[in-house]
C-alpha cells in the first residue's frame, strides 16, 4: 500500500510514534511524515506510507495554520508548559495590552529557532543537545506571520489564545516567547493545535482510532507539478530508471519538474528536464 494518511494526531505522542501507529494500524513496513509536531500539540500530520515515503523531499512545505494559548509571567526551558519552569512572575494584563503587543509580531519578522527543536546543528538535533544540558547559539533567521489575531482572554489566569497563519519554519513557541519578553514578564505555550499544512487543513484529517484503509489518499494529490502523460514503451522505460526523449513528450511546459503518468493516468513518479537538456531523466519512481 502507497499514498498518506491525514492525521489529527493527539497530543502527548511525538511525531515518529504517531506514524509508526499509523503504519502498524494498516499492516505496513515503512511510513514517515513530512514535518515534525510538538509532542503536545494536536493537529495535522501528514503520514507517508510505503514507497510514498520516497515522495517526502518532493511536497511543498506550503504556509502553516495554528490555534494556541499562552500563558503570561511564565519562563521554561522548553518555551512551553511542559517544560523546567525558569522563571515566575505576577502579571496583570489586559486583553488590550496583550493586542498591542502582538501587533509587532505582524509581517516578515525575524525569529530565533529554540533549542527544543528538530533543526540540526554540526549533524545534531538541537534538542538532543538540549536533552544533555548544552545549549548552542542559533541564528535568527526571516519567517512571515500572515494573521495573528487575538480569539481569546482569560485576563484572571493570565492565559490568551491565538490564530496564526505563518509561512514554513515558524516557531509558535518562540513566537509566544518573544510576546512574552516584550510584555516584560515571559510567557509559555500551554495548547497548540495544527490547522494547515502541506495544503492539507483539519477538517480533512482523521483521529488515530478511526484510521483504516479508506483513509489513504494517493501520494499525487500532495505533489504540485505538471503532469505529463507518457506511452505504454516510455512507460516501462521511466519505471526501469531510462530516460525519456524530451521531443517525444507531449504537453510538457519547459524545463523542471512533472509528474509523470501512464497511458491510463497511473501515477509512476517523478522526472526531471534540466536547462538545455533533451532529456527528462528519473528523479523518483513510485514503487508498489
Amino acid at each position: 500500500m502507497t499514498g498518506a494518511v491525514f492525521l489529527d494526531k493527539p497530543a502527548g505522542m511525538t511525531s515518529f510514534t504517531a506514524a509508526n501507529r499509523v503504519r502498524r494500524a494498516l499492516g505496513l513496513k515503512k511510513a514517515g511524515h513530512t514535518g515534525t509536531l510538538d509532542p503536545m500539540a494536536t493537529g495535522v500530520l501528514v503520514v507517508m506510507l510505503g514507497g510514498a515515503t520516497r515522495f517526502i523531499e518532493f511536497i511543498p512545505s506550503h504556509d502553516k495554520a495554528y490555534e494556541a494559548v499562552f500563558r503570561l509571567g511564565i519562563t521554561t526551558d522548553t518555551l512551553d508548559s511542559e517544560g523546567t519552569v525558569l522563571t515566575e512572575t505576577e502579571t496583570a494584563f489586559t486583553a488590550s495590552q496583550v493586542e498591542a503587543a502582538l501587533s509587532g509580531f505582524r509581517g516578515e519578522i525575524e525569529q530565533v529557532p529554540p533549542m527544543y527543536s528538530a533543526l540540526k546543528k554540526d549533524g545534531q538535533k538541537l534538542y538532543e543537545l538540549a536533552r544533555k544540558g548544552v545549549e548552542v547559539e542559533r541564528e535568527s533567521r526571516k519567517v512571515t506571520v500572515h494573521e495573528l489575531t487575538l480569539t481569546g482572554a482569560d485576563e484572571e489566569k493570565q492565559e490568551f489564545s491565538i490564530r496564526v497563519s505563518c509561512s514554513a519554519g515558524t516557531y509558535i513557541r518562540s513566537l509566544v516567547a518573544d510576546v512574552g519578553e516584550k510584555l516584560g514578564c515571559g510567557a509559555v505555550l500551554t495548547a497548540l493545535r495544527r490547522t494547515a499544512a502541506h495544503g492539507v487543513t483539519i477538517d480533512r484529517c482523521m483521529p488515530l482510532e478511526k484510521v483504516d484503509e479508506g483513509c489513504v489518499v494517493p501520494v499525487e494529490s500532495l505533489l504540485v507539478y505538471p503532469a505529463v502523460t507518457v506511452t505504454a514503451a516510455q512507460a516501462k522505460r521511466f519505471c526501469c530508471g531510462g530516460e525519456l526523449d524530451r521531443n517525444r513528450l507531449r504537453d510538457l511546459q519547459g524545463e523542471g519538474v512533472y509528474q509523470v503518468l501512464s497511458p491510463e493516468g497511473r501515477f509512476l513518479g517523478l522526472g526531471e528536464i534540466a536547462p538545455e537538456s533533451e532529456e527528462m531523466k528519473v528523479k523518483r519512481v513510485l514503487s508498489e
